[in-house]
Parts: structure tokens; sequence; C-alpha cells
């Protein structure tokens, strides 16, 4: 049994197809410039935080980086890359089999 169904797409399938493609567009650029505004107002750090002795980050602030302005941006970045990889997924899956 094949999927040739799937491919065939009516009219008003057809117009909630597009409706579907361009929300996902649209929520693939919020997401991409939630990531640009989070990578610029994160302050720069050259020496990546860590002991320039040892090498390690084994400070307090280090350890509890996750609760600070810089931990959830780093948070926020990652959460919208991974939305960016799911809809692109999810856009290219519908392109493929409802596009025709």
């Amino acid at each position: 049994m094949g999927f040739n169904f799937l491919c065939d797409v009516s009219g008003a399938t057809a117009e909630a197809l597009t409706t579907l493609r361009s929300i996902v567009l649209i929520l693939m650029a919020i997401a991409a410039i939630v990531i640009i505004v989070a990578v610029l107002v994160q302050p720069s750090n050259p020496d990546g935080g860590k002991n320039v002795i040892t090498g390690t980050n084994d400070s307090y602030y280090a350890q509890n980086k996750g609760s600070t302005k810089e931990g959830r941006l780093k948070k926020v970045i990652i959460i919208s890359s991974i939305i960016i990889l799911v809809l692109t997924i999810a856009f290219f899956v519908i392109e493929h089999f409802f596009a025709g």
C-alpha cells in the first residue's frame, strides 16, 4: 500500500497547506529574531569564564550560571535553535509529502 493518497491535494486542502506553511515560516522568523537579539544582548566574555591557572570554572558564579542573565540568554538561544530545527523539519515534510 503506497502513500499516494497523501499527494492528492484539493483546493481547500491546498489553501490550508499554504496557510500552514506561512505560519511555520513566520514562527521560524520569530525564533531567528529571538536568537539574534539574545546573542546581541549577551556580554562578551573573552576568557570563557575559566580560571587562568587551572583552566576550570570552579567559582560560585560559574556553578550557578544558569540562574544569571547570561545563563537565561543561553537557554533562550538553545530553545529557539531547537524550535527552528523542528519547524524546518516540519516545513520540509509538509513541502515533500503534501505539496505534490
